[in-house]
């Protein structure tokens, strides 16, 4: 709790000191302190709110040793990492090289997860990251939190992707020494089409991971014990004028798992629109469980949001999302600061 209230201190007294103050450059150093923070309520079943809370500080050290070249490390630390007692969400060391790409290594999330498509919201339920609404409303079974590929982000991992300066980008992902499996291998791809009126993008990722054990994959399913994972994701963003809309998906396979299955597949598909300084979005968010395991009985859940955001400015905004999931519907609404 100490830290959830430090890191919202912390990010008030950031917004309110000059922003540029936290961005640094002197030659080939600088330096990036960057994050928001959001506090609002949340009412299931519209009868006793509770608090919604939610925020995520990142910082950023680089160098230039020459021409076209980055060294740097990255350490950020969110409400999630908190509530699972991690207190680290991002701790990588980076080399970017113009002409070959970028190559990470540390505590991070795999480049298919980095490189993948979620839905649009434009409220600040975090549909594609850990959802606040399973945080706030219990499912009755285990679900999959999030339509993007996610192989964990406690190993230690290795990222090697090349750079967005053209409308292809690819990568790799090795992790390993950890206890919660021999080895992860993931791959994620992005193609992007930015020319004309109908702007596009399509993600595609793949993971394999060895023997988990115990393997902490999603807060809202259990924890994985098997012979092996494996995970695939897809996305599609369109983009016309002031009108997007997405869809994804993403699957999960346990084989022998031991325990409890958290498995299955994950869809969803949304659409936003921005108006002056007003934006509206309604996502749909559909997870199953146990699908591929004939001898359990499959979970299923169905989730959908409608949310209105305004922008007061560039660093405030508040929303306000109606929703229902789980069989339960609920309102909630908050202010954000961003810096």
């Amino acid at each position: 709790m100490k830290i959830k209230y430090i890191a919202i201190s912390v990010i008030a007294i950031l917004y309110a000191t000059d922003a540029s103050a936290w961005r640094y450059n002197h030659g080939r150093f600088g330096m990036r302190i960057t994050g928001h923070g959001t506090a609002g309520i949340i009412e299931p079943d519209f009868e006793k709110p509770d608090f919604l809370g939610d925020w995520r500080l990142r910082g950023q050290l680089n160098y230039a040793p020459a021409s076209g070249q980055t060294i740097g490390a990255v350490y950020a630390i969110d409400a999630q990492t908190v509530d699972d007692d991690e207190y680290i969400d991002d701790a990588f060391l980076l080399y970017e090289n113009r002409r070959y790409g970028r190559m990470e290594l540390g505590l991070t999330e795999s480049i298919a997860g980095k490189l993948g498509l979620g839905l649009p919201d434009v409220g600040g339920m975090r549909i594609n990251d850990t959802p606040l609404f399973y945080k706030k409303i219990s499912p009755n079974g285990p679900v999959i939190g999030d339509t993007t590929l996610d192989s964990g982000d406690q190993s230690i991992r290795l990222n090697l992707a090349t750079l967005p300066t053209g409308p292809v980008q690819y990568g790799i992902s090795f992790a390993g020494i950890t206890d919660d499996f021999n080895y992860a291998i993931d791959a994620g791809l992005k193609i992007r089409q930015s020319a004309g009126k109908l702007k596009t993008a399509f993600a595609l990722g793949a993971s394999f991971m060895d023997s988990p054990d115990n393997f902490n994959a999603d807060q809202y399913a259990p924890n994985v014990t098997a012979d092996w994972r494996a995970q695939i994701s897809a996305g599609l963003n369109l983009q016309y004028n002031s009108w997007i809309f997405a869809i994804t998906g993403r699957a999960i396979y346990d084989q022998n798992p031991i325990g409890r299955t958290g498995d299955g597949i994950a869809a969803g598909t949304g659409v936003s629109y921005d108006l002056l300084k007003y934006s509206v979005s309604l996502s749909y968010l559909y997870t199953d469980t146990g699908i591929w395991h004939s001898d359990i009985q499959n979970y299923t859940d169905h989730t959908v949001i409608g949310s209105l955001r305004y922008k007061y400015s560039e660093n405030i905004d508040g929303w306000i999302s109606i929703g229902i999931s789980t069989d339960t519907p609920f309102i909630s609404t908050a202010m954000r600061i961003s810096f």
